[in-house]
């Protein structure tokens, strides 16, 4: 007995099978397909010859399945079924009515811009599925985008070519005093700074934009501690352990207590968001960048 060459049997084949268990003859069958009579009668008789089985009992009334035919045809409405599921499931996601978001940020975004684009989001989109991933790293974001991880990422403008992105704020670095500051301004001099030991990010590229900043003082200045969480950093100056350096939205909440300053030269951040510029992007993630061009930096004004 020869094996069956699954690869060699086709839908048109499947189709045909299904239309004569429900018509009961080629002519209608061929009819309902919009194909030929003898067209449906080829179709039939190749998948015949595949299977190695005789699918129909042929007569002057039309043609009735076999019992082997019964089952097979039974198998035969399972597969077209779950391909207008695939169908269906295709449609939802060129659509707006289905689907999914897929974004890949850090955490200060995580928490201060996104959820307030969901929520407006949300209101018209309401059975899109957001999925979020907070990464450590400009470059482990932007590696997802490469990956087909995710569909958007927030990133540091600029970036290289192979992304599409738009600006949506501009977050300065601050400086974090312990409580015990005596603050005569927001303004601080390098001289003053030179009395504290300094904590800074251990991430790039947070970490290479403190570094040249700082490399600007006429003083000498001492990077007492390289963290890699924000928040450890804020609680850290908090007890009264240094001066940390942090973006302001990175910074967030800031305990009461800790002073706040500007540094002695200006340090932005400018974030975006990105896509993948040769990929093809389903409606949903264009709408969701509409949403967030549009409140994010209503909501850095918020949590500012």
């Amino acid at each position: 007995m020869n094996d069956i060459n699954k690869s060699r049997i086709k839908l048109s084949q499947i189709r045909a099978l299904v239309a004569i268990a429900d018509w009961g003859n080629f002519s209608e069958a061929g009819s309902q397909l919009e194909i030929s009579q003898s067209a449906v009668s080829h179709a039939i008789a190749t998948l015949e010859a595949e299977l190695g089985v005789v699918l129909l009992s042929r007569g002057r009334h039309g043609a009735h399945l076999t019992p082997v035919g019964e089952s097979i045809a039974a198998h035969a409405r399972q597969v077209l079924q779950l391909l207008d599921a695939i169908y269906k499931e295709a449609n939802l996601a060129k659509g707006l009515q289905g689907g999914q978001v897929r974004i890949a940020c850090f955490r200060s975004v995580a928490t201060h811009i996104l959820p307030t684009v969901i929520a407006r989001f949300r209101q018209n989109y309401p059975n899109i599925t957001i999925n979020i991933s907070e990464d450590e790293t400009i470059s482990s974001i932007e590696q997802c985008l490469r990956e087909g991880y995710a569909d958007i990422g927030f990133t540091y403008l600029p970036t290289s070519d192979e992304f599409e992105a738009w600006e949506i704020l501009r977050d300065d670095y601050i400086l974090l005093l312990p409580p015990t500051t005596q603050l005569k301004s927001h303004q601080i001099s390098w001289k003053d700074l030179s009395n504290y030991p300094l904590i800074v990010s251990s991430l790039n590229p947070c970490n290479t934009r403190a570094r040249k900043c700082l490399a600007l003082s006429e003083y000498p200045l001492s990077i007492a501690y390289e963290i890699k969480e924000d928040s450890t950093i804020v609680s850290m100056v908090q007890q009264g352990l240094g001066a940390g350096i942090l973006p302001r939205l990175a910074a967030e909440p800031i305990p009461p207590g800790v002073k706040l300053c500007n540094l002695p030269v200006p340090l932005t951040r400018v974030i975006g968001v990105a896509i993948l510029a040769a990929a093809l992007h389903p409606p949903a993630v264009y709408a969701f960048l509409d949403a967030v061009r549009n409140t994010g930096r209503f909501a850095v004004k918020a949590a500012v």
